[in-house]
């Protein structure tokens, strides 16, 4: 069990009962309004925190189903290189916000020694069995995968806000399989073309699915036995992050499909986490609008990415410093002459 907080409901009731005070109609900043209370709830105050350390992690690591890529796997460790690099398009567009990005090497297939050692500490192994045919995980990985996230989280608890980002080829057949098994839904409903594959490719990648949905019937109600059978380390870890992020009272916005799929596990493993997370953006990924649904969550952007990263929340940023502004700095109507 977890000992999760709930956002402060008198933060929220306040902020709700200021922002129908303010010099404008009621309601009339619509979604804005949603958020400002949201985050009032999260931080326990009105208005909230500045929003000044925004925090990314990248979790990493590679798919056994990565053949049904557009892209080979070799490109999970080249892009982890990018990323301590500064030149990923996650690191350009946190930027713009001000956010940090730190990567985390959970399960990428490479040797990794000339790296910067903080990026290895918590790896677990070196990519993940192939789902269609096999276990992602070895027992008990995924547990300590879990482990690692939240210990993640941990040292990163100082943040007003985390987003949890990935970086891993073969990661969209894997989140399709996950919501998939999470919801009862069939393989051809969650399926999207992620990469960027062609119909052909859509095709066996939908038949991977289906497989590895078949070949664990019955397996999946338990989460862990879930991310053990269908998920992989890298996953196994943001669900961590996520419900630690929980713990610690740490508002989340969740990026695109992977995001989603690990926080349908996530929620899982302690329910009522989901509280404490937004939704950034709409992927173009079927099964991410699926974990949504079942989420409670309604994106806050819809720009047609599928770059994944977390470079989709990243741009949801200044709309949540918008929120927190308009309880900080507009008027009241009361203080009108």
């Amino acid at each position: 069990m977890f000992d999760v907080p709930v956002p402060d409901p008198a933060a929220r009731a306040a902020a709700l009962e200021r922002l129908d005070g303010l010099v404008k109609p009621l309601g009339a900043l619509g979604r804005l309004e949603e958020i400002a209370a949201w985050l009032a709830a999260a931080h326990g105050s009105v208005p909230p925190r500045p929003l000044n350390d925004v925090r990314v992690v990248v979790f990493a690591g590679d798919h056994g189903v990565s053949a049904l890529s557009a892209y080979p796997r070799e490109v999970t460790a080249a892009m982890v290189r990018v990323f301590l690099a500064g030149k990923s398009g996650v690191n350009v567009l946190a930027a713009q916000v001000g956010a940090k990005v730190r990567v985390a090497d959970i399960g990428v297939d490479w040797d990794g020694s000339d790296v910067p050692a903080d990026v290895t500490a918590h790896k677990i192994r070196r990519g993940s069995g192939s789902i269609d045919v096999e276990d992602a995980l070895e027992p008990g990985e995924a547990q300590a995968a879990f482990d690692a996230g939240r210990a993640i989280a941990d040292e990163e608890r100082d943040a007003d806000v985390l987003i949890p980002g990935d970086m891993g080829i073969g990661n969209t057949a894997m989140c399709a399989a996950l919501v998939a098994a999470s919801l009862g839904l069939p393989a051809a409903e969650v399926v999207g073309t992620g990469t960027g594959v062609d119909a052909a490719g859509l095709d066996r990648k939908t038949a991977a699915v289906a497989a590895a949905l078949t070949r664990t019937e019955g397996r999946v109600e338990d989460p862990f036995e879930r991310l053990t059978a269908l998920g992989s380390a890298c996953v196994a870890a943001t669900a961590g992050f996520l419900v630690q992020a929980a713990v610690h009272g740490i508002p989340v916005v969740l990026d695109g499909v992977f995001s989603g799929a690990a926080a349908l596990v996530a929620r899982d493993i302690a329910p009522g986490a989901e509280q404490w997370w937004l939704a950034g953006h709409r992927s173009t990924e079927p099964s991410q609008a699926f974990a949504l649904k079942a989420l409670g969550l309604d994106p806050i952007l819809d720009l047609g990415l599928r770059l994944g990263e977390g470079s989709g929340a990243v741009q949801a940023i200044p709309t949540l410093r918008a929120a927190r502004a308009i309880l900080a700095e507009m008027g009241l109507l009361a203080d009108l002459t």
